[in-house]
């Protein structure tokens, strides 16, 4: 009897591998960027990188002083490498080209946020990137000072000094968008 079951979970278990094989190869799970993901790819997705962020993420503190000077050295930084996906102060009301393009849709930080995130998460997400998203790694690019300086300006995005206010209303976060506006002035 025992034989019995545990060939029964092997065969089991066996058929729903080849199901699963079989599914994938039938092409009838898509690939294409702008095919909204099922429910078990999204919670698949969102639990591997919570789980990956609890584990890797660093806990101490950023070891960049949240300065005016570092701050408006984030908000140049992030304008240099992420505004492009993640968009200007204007938010969600004037996403790039590239950003429309992406799926998941990268989001546009001045609407919805990341500064209740912490910033060793921030860090991470930077570094590594985020896989199946548009979010590269900046671990080869940018120094771990770098990366930190950008989470110091996104914990702080929604509560900049004068300084770093006035560089962040400056961001463009496409070419041709800073180009059209200055024509039409």
């Amino acid at each position: 009897m025992f034989k019995g079951m545990v060939s029964g979970i092997a065969l089991a278990l066996a058929a729903t591998l080849v199901g699963a094989y079989f599914l994938v190869g039938s092409g009838l799970i898509p690939a294409n960027a702008d095919a909204t993901p099922g429910q078990l790819e999204t919670w698949m997705a969102g639990t591997s990188l919570d789980a990956t962020l609890r584990r890797y993420a660093p806990k101490d503190q950023n070891p960049v002083v949240p300065t005016d000077q570092n701050l408006v050295e984030g908000v140049h930084l992030f304008a240099q490498n992420c505004a492009v996906c993640h968009g200007s102060a204007k938010g969600s009301t004037s996403p790039s080209p590239i950003a429309k393009g992406l799926y998941p849709r990268p989001p546009q930080l001045a609407t919805d946020g990341v500064e209740d995130d912490p910033e060793g998460d921030s860090f991470w997400k930077i570094k590594h990137g985020v896989r199946l998203t548009g979010m590269p790694s900046f671990g080869s690019t940018l120094s771990d000072r770098e990366i930190w300086t950008l989470a110091l300006f996104l914990k702080h995005m929604d509560k900049l000094p004068a300084a770093a206010q006035q560089a962040w209303l400056q961001v463009q976060n496409w070419p041709l968008m800073a180009a059209t506006q200055a024509s039409q002035k």
